[in-house]
C-alpha cells in the first residue's frame, strides 16, 4: 500500500502576517513551520502502515509526502519526514508563485496520478489561506472518491476499501470508498507524535525529490483568484465604562437596546 500525504509549509501562525504590495501575503519576513493541522494527516498514514506491518524500508507498505513551495519548504518537509515518512516530492517553480487552490490542486493531482499511490490523505486546510477545499479538487480532478474531515479511518488492506467515521451536526456519519481515494483528517483524529532523536537523524539521510513543472508535466495559468485590495485592521475602540449611581441596570439595558440585542 502506497500513502501520500500532502503538506504545505506555512507562516508560523503565531507570527504577526501582512499583505505585500504585490497582494501576497509576506512569507520572506516571517518564521515558516509544517502546517499543524498536516500534522494530523502525517501521523494517521504512520499508524496506517504501522497497523498493517510498517513502512521499514524495502517492505510492502510506504509514506510519501507531497508538497508544493519553494526550496525552504524542505524545512517543513524534513520535520514530516522525521516523524516517519519514507520520502518526499517537492515541486518547485518559480512559475508557482502565488499560486491559488486551483493551481495547487491541479499540479498536486499530476503528482499523484503518476505515482501509482493506493491513499491520499490531507490536513483540513492551511493555516495560511483557510480554504479547506484542495482535498476536494484533488479528488475531483483525479476521480476518485473523497471522503473528507475524517475523525476515524481505518483501512481494508484485502478488500481494498477505506471506511471513516465524521463528526456532523446531526450525528456520526460513517462513510467508505474503494480505493483508490482522497481523505482529509480532522485534528482531533490523533496527536502527532514528537519526532525522537533517532528519527530527527534518519531524515537527514532520506531521499526529497525536487520536480519542476516541467518534470511533473504539468502547466499553470494566472491564479484565478487575486487580491486585489487590502488594509490592516483598524485598532479596537475603546469601551463603555458605566459608573453605577444606581442606575447602571437602566444603563444596560438600553446599551443592549440601541445595539439590536433585546
Amino acid at each position: 500500500m502506497k500513502i501520500a500525504v500532502c503538506i504545505k509549509q506555512v507562516p508560523d501562525s503565531w507570527a504577526e502576517k501582512k499583505m505585500g504590495a504585490d497582494g501576497f501575503l509576506d512569507r520572506q519576513n516571517v518564521d515558516a513551520v509544517l502546517n499543524d493541522l498536516d500534522e494530523y494527516a502525517v501521523e494517521e498514514a504512520l499508524r496506517i502502515v504501522e497497523a498493517h506491518g510498517g513502512n521499514e524500508e524495502g517492505g510492502p507498505h510506504t509514506v510519501t509526502l507531497i508538497s508544493m513551495g519553494p526550496d525552504r519548504a524542505t524545512e517543513a518537509i524534513r520535520k514530516a519526514l522525521s516523524m516517519g515518512a519514507n520520502d518526499a516530492i517537492l515541486v518547485s517553480d518559480v512559475a508557482l508563485a502565488g499560486s491559488d487552490a486551483l493551481a495547487t490542486s491541479s499540479v498536486l493531482a499530476e503528482v499523484i496520478k503518476k505515482g501509482g499511490f493506493d491513499l491520499v490523505i490531507c490536513g483540513t486546510e492551511s493555516t495560511d489561506a483557510r480554504m479547506s477545499v484542495v482535498p476536494a479538487m484533488i479528488a475531483a480532478r483525479l476521480q476518485w472518491p473523497q471522503l473528507t474531515f475524517a475523525g476515524k479511518v481505518d483501512v481494508d488492506v484485502a478488500g481494498n476499501k477505506v471506511l471513516i467515521t465524521r463528526v456532523t451536526e446531526a450525528g456520526v456519519d460513517a462513510m467508505s470508498a474503494s480505493m483508490p481515494a482522497v481523505i482529509s483528517v480532522v485534528e482531533k483524529i490523533n496527536e502527532p507524535r514528537y519526532p525522537s532523536f533517532k528519527g530527527i537523524m534518519a531524515a537527514k539521510k532520506k531521499t526529497i525529490e525536487t520536480r519542476d513543472l516541467a518534470t511533473v508535466g504539468a502547466s499553470v495559468q494566472s491564479p484565478w483568484s487575486l487580491v486585489v485590495d487590502s488594509a490592516l485592521r483598524p485598532p479596537r475602540a475603546a469601551g463603555i465604562k458605566v459608573t453605577d449611581e444606581g442606575d447602571a441596570g437602566n444603563a444596560l439595558v438600553n446599551f443592549l437596546a440601541e445595539k439590536k440585542l433585546i
